[in-house]
């Protein structure tokens, strides 16, 4: 006979957390209001990489321009998700962030460490959205 959690539905968060996983493509980005301005973490073709709870953005020859990791609640309205950059500017800072994640698409809206987690997908000063599609 098999325990009762053997058979558990994972819960939403957890979800996620696995459809995440693999290789995305930025396809999009706004930053304080201003569509696609240039950007230290996205060079043309970089991928984002997440392995578990972990992330990791490469140029095409393979140079890391970020890492770190991540939590996210699935259960919350926007769906939440915090980065925790492990190098750069922002190492060691705690990003509030809300997210989509439909199917291919990824978007995510973070803002600086002590602001309050946006709940909309449009930025204002401060904060940052991404756009990324799974790469085949």
């Amino acid at each position: 006979m098999s325990s009762p959690s053997a058979h558990a539905i994972p819960c939403p968060s957890e979800l996620d957390r696995q459809a995440l996983q693999g290789t995305w493509e930025q396809i999009a980005l706004e930053d304080s209001g201003i569509a696609n301005p240039p950007d230290e973490h996205s060079a043309p073709g970089a991928l984002t990489t997440i392995e578990g709870d972990q992330f990791r953005v490469t140029t095409q020859e393979g140079e890391v321009l970020l890492q770190g990791c991540f939590t996210l609640d699935a259960s919350t309205t926007p769906k939440s998700i915090t980065w925790i950059d492990a190098i750069g500017a922002d190492a060691g800072k705690r990003l509030p962030a809300s997210y989509i994640l439909d199917g291919e698409r990824f978007v995510f809206i973070a803002a600086d460490e002590g602001m309050p987690r946006p709940t909309r997908f449009s930025t204002t000063p401060g904060q940052t959205m991404r756009t990324f599609m799974r790469k085949s």
